[in-house]
């Protein structure tokens, strides 16, 4: 678990990271540097899970070895599914990352969500419906795992 006391915003208390992963830990189905080792970490305080439409289907075989629960999304709403995703842990419990138009409602619900820019991009939507918006996915890992940065970007 991770305890975040942030002036202004409110004590968080979050169990679980929910993360995207076409666009936010990947481009073009590739796992971005880096990315699998800060997961790694990020899992000894939370509970990791990634959620994906698996646009290039390489999900599973990239996140290979890395300790996260992979959901595949499929059929219509996905953005509406992530979202469900989110509140069955407890919104109160969960920092969201995500880039699409399809994470908006996830980052949204979310105690906190991240908004990524990656090589993909990242919707108009999603960086309206985050509490933070990072230039990259190490920024956005970074943030969780040093959460004083947190505080000086979300602090009142």
């Amino acid at each position: 678990m991770l305890t975040i006391e942030i002036p202004g915003f409110g004590d968080v208390h979050i169990e679980h990271l929910v993360t995207d992963f076409t666009g936010t830990l990947s481009v073009d189905g590739v796992l971005l540097p880096g990315v699998a080792d800060l997961l790694s970490e990020a899992g000894h305080q939370l509970t990791v899970h990634v959620l994906t439409a698996d646009t290039f289907q390489k999900a599973s075989t990239a996140l290979e070895g890395v300790d996260c629960r992979l959901t595949v999304l499929s059929g219509a709403s996905i953005d509406r599914q992530k979202e469900e995703y989110v509140q069955n842990l407890g919104t109160e419990r969960v920092i969201a990352i995500g880039n699409g138009a399809n994470d908006r409602l996830m980052l949204k619900a979310a105690r906190i969500g991240i908004a990524v820019i990656e090589g993909e991009g990242c919707a108009v939507d999603a960086i309206s419906n985050a509490d933070v918006l990072v230039r990259s996915i190490l920024e956005g890992l970074g943030l969780v795992l040093n959460p004083k940065r947190l505080v000086a970007t979300l602090r009142v």
